[in-house]
């Protein structure tokens, strides 16, 4: 009889792979017919209602009930033209998921069925709250919450099998006002960080009326077949594997990076993108990650509050798209032990609507003086808030991944390349001679400002130990987790960038007044941030052990676990940034350290308790049923007179494997006891640092005992398919 594993196995070997859902060759004839486009609206709406949409999506203003009214009336006439009968309010809650609740166009008039769906539907909705995270803003039984249109963000219709929904990006707020979702503190902070650059660009150009926020995320991720999938109750309930001893072949040969895509692989891909697409998601790049099974999709830059949009719809789309494959994507940051983990590396700039990219060098010493000042006050915002980027990328999940495997470590620091290093020194060692006025003249077209080319972009290499590595034109933070809302690191580095343009902007400003030139306060102040960047400037590898001394040295946090990174959140300092800039309250504050303590909490306890009960209900029992072989051939080999000692090597390996179990046995019952004193302690803080410190290490001894069983145990007998199986069966 065919164990679970090897049946899934079977499947997999006979599987054929799925033919892809293509809609044409050509990707422009069908890019975007799911999404509520520019083209669209000008063929629905009156010209009046278009400019009203226009304006709110760039400057913000609001939109009146009457253009409200003709905008839902449009939207309503071309999704029931495609094929919806239904809409959503489409939010994105704490739980680090999507959110939706469909309603039906259809209604009653008297007892007449008619279609309806005006402004009141379009503007706002009431989903019941009660469940999802607030951080105590709202008690469970308090359910009311709000859902509120966001212009900015275009409307789609989602399809689902042969249904089709449209789906309105919205925000998510309680009855008091306060966010419940990652996306409202987003647009305050591009609002906020907008405000604030917009004046310092002035400096340089006067023409620019509007700064964008842009993001490129790129999204890493795991594929496996779903028989072995389901095989796997780890993989099952959590996402990653609790237990499994590494493959004898897994990365080292470095073989799938960049390789020849595999037949099945290729055409979910295809079908992914096909579907990404028709939402208007502009995915450009596809290619094998580093380890096996893990792969790489990237789209083009976007506006942040869209980008955000679709990359939590892109993973929407992934599990969907996979199902169909009979594949499953695998989003956790660490699924497989010993080989690398998945990040989504956020690419983030600012640029104007004059043309300009503000983290890109220019041909001018003008343009690179603008570039300069944008450049070091990034440098500048993360050295006084790192702490507050690394809460905002730690999980539970994270933890798995950070410190190896071409993860950056724990400790913020930017890369930023010899070259601008070079560049930065020279500027630090002439403004301290008093030479900051010649640095933005004409006559030194040759010098300093004209050493910043076009060409920066492929001077600069990549440091993929680095947490935060200058790119040529933008900041590539690669310490996010491939699992997260992108929207939390981009709230943050909004607000921290907004926060330090105001600083710079108030300075140079007192400079000026005190009878400084204008580029002579800047490049005073520049050189002044410079020098107090350097502690966070590092180029090496940030691996390694000397790093971790000298981080110590400069005064940089190494909090490598979640619950002491969130701590950070509740720190005065970095909560007033938030507050004073209107991106969050206080409250908002505090009840996000709670979500995100909860949450770890939670996955933690999924986690022990998962692995406990495949300890004892599946490992156990198989080395048991060998070790009853091992008896039964110890004692046959007796019968017929073989020596004690020609059995030797038998008696060896079922003492080790009684020995295991034992083992195992005793720290499923330390793990349960722990698991108990987790629930008694008296905050959600504490009871996560609770879970960090005692629960986690009695899980990594117990792994490491089951892991050693597995390779004892009669392969024939392991219950679970192993990685050299998940990784390398196509």
């Amino acid at each position: 009889m065919l164990t679970g594993r090897k049946k899934a196995i079977e499947t997999v070997i006979n599987r054929e792979a799925v033919k892809p859902q293509l809609v044409g060759n050509r990707v422009p004839e069908y890019y975007g017919t799911n999404v509520f486009t520019e083209k669209v609206m000008r063929e629905y709406l009156s010209e009046g209602a278009f400019k009203a949409i226009k304006e709110a999506t760039r400057v913000g203003h609001k939109i009146n009930r009457e253009i409200a009214d003709e905008i839902a009336a449009s939207m309503k006439a071309w999704a029931l033209k495609k094929g919806a009968n239904s809409y959503t309010h489409w939010f994105q809650p704490l739980n680090g998921l999507t959110a939706e609740k469909h309603d039906m166009f259809f209604t009653l008039k008297g007892d007449e069925p008619i279609e309806a769906f005006g402004a009141d539907a379009l503007v706002q909705q009431e989903p019941d709250a009660s469940s999802f995270p607030s951080g105590g803003i709202r008690a469970t039984f308090e359910a009311r919450g709000y859902t509120a249109w966001d212009p900015a963000s275009p409307a789609f219709i989602m399809e689902i099998g042969e249904g089709k929904t449209l789906c309105i990006p919205t925000i998510f707020v309680s009855y008091t006002g306060e966010a419940l979702d990652y996306k409202a503190p987003l647009l305050k902070s591009i609002s906020f960080l907008e405000k604030a650059a917009l004046p310092v660009v002035h400096l340089f150009d006067k023409d620019a009326t509007k700064i964008s926020v842009t993001l490129g995320w790129e999204q890493e991720y795991f594929l496996i077949d779903e028989a072995l999938f389901y095989a796997r109750p780890d993989l099952m309930a959590t996402g990653r594997t609790l237990l499994g001893a590494s493959s004898s072949k897994g990365q080292q040969l470095e073989d799938h990076y960049f390789g020849t895509i595999p037949e099945r692989i290729y055409a979910f891909m295809l079908d992914l993108e096909t579907e990404c697409h028709k939402l208007g998601i502009p995915v450009r790049t596809r290619h094998n990650e580093v380890a096996p099974s893990q792969f790489e999709c990237a789209p083009m830059f976007e506006e942040a509050n869209v980008a955000v949009d679709h990359n939590q719809l892109l993973m929407d789309l992934m599990e969907r798209v996979s199902r169909r494959h009979k594949l499953r994507v695998l989003i956790h940051e660490k699924p497989f032990a010993g080989i690398n983990g998945s990040g989504k590396h956020n690419n983030w700039s600012l640029s104007t609507d004059t043309g300009k990219n503000l983290l890109s060098p220019g041909k001018t010493p003008k343009t690179n003086l603008l570039f300069l000042t944008f450049f070091v006050n990034v440098l500048k915002a993360v050295s006084e808030y790192g702490d507050l980027i690394r809460a905002s990328i730690a999980s539970a999940n994270n933890d798995h991944r950070l410190g190896a495997n071409e993860a950056p470590p724990a400790i913020i620091s930017a890369f930023i390349g010899s070259y601008m290093t070079n560049i930065l020194d020279e500027v630090e060692k002439r403004v301290a001679k008093g030479k900051y006025d010649e640095l933005a003249n004409a006559s030194l077209k040759l010098d300093i400002l004209n050493k910043v080319p076009d060409l920066l972009l492929d001077t600069t290499d990549r440091n993929r130990t680095s947490p935060f590595a200058f790119t040529g034109n933008k900041f590539e933070i690669r310490a996010v987790g491939s699992s997260a809302n992108c929207a939390s690191i981009m709230t943050v580095m909004n607000a921290i960038m907004g926060q330090q343009l105001l600083n710079f902007k108030a300075e140079v400003d007192k400079l000026i007044k005190e009878g400084e030139s204008k580029e002579g306060a800047i490049m005073r102040r520049i050189r002044q941030y410079i020098t107090d960047s350097r502690k966070i400037c590092f180029e090496g590898d940030g691996y390694s052990a000397a790093w971790e001394k000298e981080a110590k040295k400069r005064g940089l946090s190494n909090v490598k676990t979640t619950p002491y990174a969130l701590d950070f959140l509740i720190q005065q300092k970095f909560i007033d940034v938030f507050t004073q800039n209107g991106i969050l309250s206080e409250r908002e504050s505090f009840a996000r350290y709670e979500v995100e303590n909860h949450k770890y909490v939670l996955k933690i306890d999924i986690e022990a308790n998962t692995l406990t009960d495949i300890a004892i209900s599946q490992i156990i029992p198989a080395a048991l049923e060998y070790s009853n072989k091992l008896v039964s051939n110890i004692q046959g080999l007796k019968a017929v007179g073989i020596s004690a000692s020609a059995t030797k090597a038998q008696k060896e390996l079922l003492e080790e494997i009684s020995t295991t179990v034992n083992a195992i046995k005793t720290n499923v019952d330390k793990l349960n006891k722990s698991l108990e004193d987790a629930h008694k302690q008296k905050s959600t803080a504490d009871e996560a640092k609770f879970y960090c410190d005692k629960v986690k290490p009695i899980m990594d001894v117990l792994r490491v005992e089951l892991d050693a069983l597995e390779s004892l145990v009669d392969d024939t007998i392991w219950p679970l398919p192993k990685y050299r199986e998940m990784l390398f069966i196509k």
